[in-house]
């Protein structure tokens, strides 16, 4: 395999981005190509309506929500470009989208500039996890089912608000629905979540529900912003955010590779998705990291037989990324264009794969399954202590919770 390991250094050896240049030609086909296109459409349809709900719940400007998309698709995009080239595994970066979720709680207490502050302490409490090598301790303090219960309940929303939306709106979003389930059940070679969007969109301009007409498609630079510190928007975002990255995404993304034979560089993805996190939090990006999801895809039986092969599809999906941030400005106009109800129903459909393996994750185990009810229900109930909002309290609840009344869990994990 050519993911080497370091067993000496903190940051793992690689084949080198040189090599992983010079062979990317010989491992560009059909089935990597298509793969790490069908990634980018995920990271490019759904996702991004997530920011957008939490931006307008935070009352945002376009240029600042234009900002925010930019920074997080181009970054992600080119940790995508770095770790595959690098490594020669398909090790595929991007946002999480349970941390939008998350702030689409959490910003309307803060103002820009205290979010972009947390986003930098979050960025660097990750690097310094990575650079310490602590990351598995950490991870032994804050177990994956209370974890995943926390994003269950922060998520949820999506799934009623989607049904909220087909009442709002029932012939378009109705029509979305409809869509979404022709093209799972008889037309699985286009996504899901983009039939519903492009149906649902059809829908809306024919009944009138939607006018392109009178909206300024215009190229917009990101903008930089400068950060502010406060102690409750460390404790309402940045500790979550670091959580979120290292136990929602990069725990995710280091499990498939490894179920694919891949040996993946811990320290260096950890590293990685901190840096990232720094670098996009100036301009408004609550975090670039490595995505879960998205390597899935691109590590999969879709991107050819050939393991060895299989980052070209991250290649090929990092690229196409970066390049939905540069012209993020237009998407953003037309998704301004939909109707709310629309975004609703898409959102909601694009979050059914993540909700339903949060659930999973959370409750299939048979263990921490106490704490992670009641990450769950405090998540789900949206309150708000101290400015410090549910996700925070959820986790520490969930692990005091799960050490009075488990604590065999934590011995046994």
């Amino acid at each position: 395999m050519s993911g080497l390991r370091n067993k000496t250094g903190l940051i793992e050896a690689a084949p080198g981005i040189r090599k992983g240049l010079a062979e990317l030609p010989g491992h560009l086909n059909a089935e990597t190509i298509s793969a790490g296109l069908i990634a980018a459409i995920f990271g490019c349809t759904g996702p991004p309506l997530i920011i957008m709900n939490a931006a307008m719940a935070a009352g945002y400007t376009s240029v600042q929500t234009i900002s925010w998309l930019c920074s997080v698709c181009v970054f992600g995009g080119l940790l995508s470009l770095i770790l595959a080239l690098r490594y020669q595994q398909p090790i595929t970066g991007a946002w999480s989208i349970p941390i939008a979720v998350m702030l689409g709680n959490t910003l309307t207490f803060f103002n820009i500039n205290q979010a972009v502050g947390a986003y930098f302490l979050a960025g660097v409490l990750v690097l310094l996890l990575g650079v310490s090598g602590l990351v598995g301790k950490v991870m032994r303090l804050l177990p994956i089912p209370i974890v995943m219960g926390m994003i269950a309940g922060a998520m949820i929303k999506f799934g009623t608000g989607m049904i909220l939306s087909v009442q709002a709106l029932p012939v378009v979003c109705g029509s979305a629905l409809a869509g979404y389930l022709v093209c799972t059940k008889f037309a699985n070679r286009i996504p899901p979540v983009l039939g519903a969007l492009l149906i649902g969109v059809a829908t809306a301009f024919f009944t009138g529900s939607i006018d392109f007409a009178n909206s300024q498609y215009a190229f917009v630079l990101p903008s930089l912003f400068a950060p502010e510190f406060s102690l409750d928007a460390f404790l309402s975002i940045s500790i979550p955010v670091a959580i979120l990255v290292i136990g929602a995404e990069n725990a995710q993304a280091t499990g498939v590779l490894l179920t694919e034979g891949y040996k993946p560089p811990v320290n260096f993805m950890t590293i990685a998705s901190g840096v990232g996190g720094i670098l996009t939090s100036f301009f408004g990006g609550h975090n670039a990291n490595i995505a879960g999801p998205m390597t899935a895809i691109c590590a999969s039986d879709a991107a050819g037989k050939d393991t060895e092969g299989r980052y070209a599809a991250t290649v090929v999906n990092g690229v196409l990324f970066a390049g939905f941030g540069l012209i993020a400005s237009v998407a953003v106009t037309f998704i301004e264009s939909v109707p709310r109800p629309l975004i609703g129903v898409v959102a909601g459909l694009a979050m059914i794969g993540v909700l339903t393996q949060a659930f999973e994750q959370a409750f299939s185990k048979g263990k921490f399954k106490t704490g992670a009810f009641f990450a769950l229900v405090i998540a789900m109930s949206g309150i708000s202590i101290a400015k410090i909002s549910a996700p925070f309290w959820a986790l520490i609840a969930g692990v005091v919770i799960s050490l009075i009344i488990e604590p065999q869990d934590f011995k046994k994990a």
